[in-house]
């Protein structure tokens, strides 16, 4: 693939990514993906054999996959939830749009969830497995461990980046940093973790 190749076609993952952040994948044509990438409909066929195709390549691009594959697994389970809460915080905060795009489709439960699956689910299964270790080594206190997981994924995942709690919010929109600090604190807390 050529230089001018891998460009136009970065143009029309970008464009695809923002479209369908804003309206939405099912009421995105590829007409308006390649308008606003200033690029040939046939590129699309071309390039990703499809629209279905490029949604999946939008994951391919832009989602950590190859720093997901870097982590360790043998990390200490404190140490573990504490670089989760870090990384997916840092990353909803550098692309609301994919973002927003993940949460459209889980929503909807289109049959695209299962695409996402494949690149999400590896992180949320580590959490699994951090706090789980956790409990048997009695870091960690808690009842259900499927509860637990999702109180901490809900935690992270909740949308508060939008116009709609600007109205009870007063201290503005933390650093990623900051804020990843705060769900640290209050995870654990929830955690019932005890130690430093």
């Amino acid at each position: 693939m050529t230089t001018g190749d891998a460009d136009i076609k970065m143009r029309i993952l970008l464009a695809a990514k923002k479209l369908f952040a804003q309206h939405g994948f099912e009421k995105t044509t590829v007409r308006q993906i390649c308008e606003e990438a200033g690029a040939n409909v046939a590129l699309v066929s071309y390039y990703f054999g499809g629209k279905e195709n490029m949604f999946g390549a939008l994951f391919e691009t832009f989602f950590p996959n190859d720093q997901l594959a870097t982590v360790d697994p043998t990390l200490d389970p404190v140490e573990g939830v504490k670089l989760i809460i870090r990384e997916v915080t840092a990353f909803r905060n550098s692309d609301n749009q994919l973002i927003s795009i993940i949460q459209q489709e889980i929503i909807m439960n289109t049959d695209r969830i299962q695409k996402i699956r494949q690149h999400v689910m590896p992180i949320w299964r580590m959490l699994r497995h951090w706090l789980a270790q956790g409990r048997e080594q009695g870091l960690f206190h808690f009842r259900s461990l499927d509860n637990a997981l999702m109180a901490v994924v809900g935690t992270l995942l909740f949308h508060r980046n939008t116009d709609y709690w600007s109205v009870i919010l007063e201290e503005g929109q933390p650093t990623s940093e900051a804020l990843a600090e705060d769900l640290t604190v209050f995870v654990l807390g929830a955690l019932q973790y005890t130690g430093e």
